[in-house]
């Protein structure tokens, strides 16, 4: 199934803005972030499993364990602090 992958703030700059990328059916937020770390080494470090990155499926914050529907949007993003 196809999903549409964004990248976001110090993600988009190391792993570009996304797009289109094919995942299994029934696969979580965790098992996308898996298969993108296998893509390549700039993919392992910038998402590798110590780091803190969020995820939002259609715009609402999940976690790992949050299904990824057909044709979902799923973002990935560092945490961010406002002042």
């Amino acid at each position: 199934m196809k999903v549409q992958l964004k990248f976001f703030a110090s993600l988009r700059e190391a792993l570009g803005a996304g797009g289109e990328l094919d995942v299994p059916e029934g696969a979580t937020v965790g098992d996308v972030r898996r298969l993108l770390q296998q893509r390549d080494a700039v993919h392992a470090q910038a998402l590798a499993d110590g780091r803190a990155v969020r995820a939002a499926v259609n715009q609402e914050m999940c976690d790992a364990a949050t299904p990824v529907p057909a044709g979902a949007e799923l973002a990935f993003f560092p945490p961010v602090t406002g002042g």
